[in-house]
């Protein structure tokens, strides 16, 4: 059953927001190439997500296009059978909350959701 759960939040993210590629920074935070805002989750092991279930309906991984390579501080992990995009180890999420690019509506979510700053890429 979990694995079934898994498997139908990763299709939502898919469908609702496509793979993508390397993130950019833009406007003091990291985005997706559209400047959809992304987030990382201080619940996360090193190059991994505990992100799961519901949580995944509302913060969907910031999935990979295929054949995606990564560079510098971009790493990609498994993601229930996608590539999730990675900085410094830490694994990338939308927010479904945020309604348009530059939207950063999750930033500070439960003291555990935050958007990247240019000073975390150094």
């Amino acid at each position: 059953m979990k694995k079934q759960t898994l498997l139908a939040a990763a299709m939502l993210t898919f469908l609702h927001f496509g793979t993508q590629a390397q993130p950019v920074m833009k406007d003091g935070a990291l985005t997706d190439a559209n400047g959809r805002t992304v987030y990382t989750f201080d619940k996360d092991a090193p190059n991994k997500s505990n992100c799961a279930g519901g949580c995944l309906t509302a913060w969907p991984a910031f999935v990979a296009r295929p054949g995606a390579s990564a560079q510098g501080n971009f790493g990609l992990i498994d993601a229930n059978g996608a590539k999730q995009w990675t900085v410094g180890g830490k694994p990338l999420y939308y927010f479904a909350g945020d309604a348009k690019p530059g939207d950063r509506n999750g930033n500070g979510n439960g003291g555990v959701w935050h958007i990247v700053s240019p000073a975390a890429l150094k």
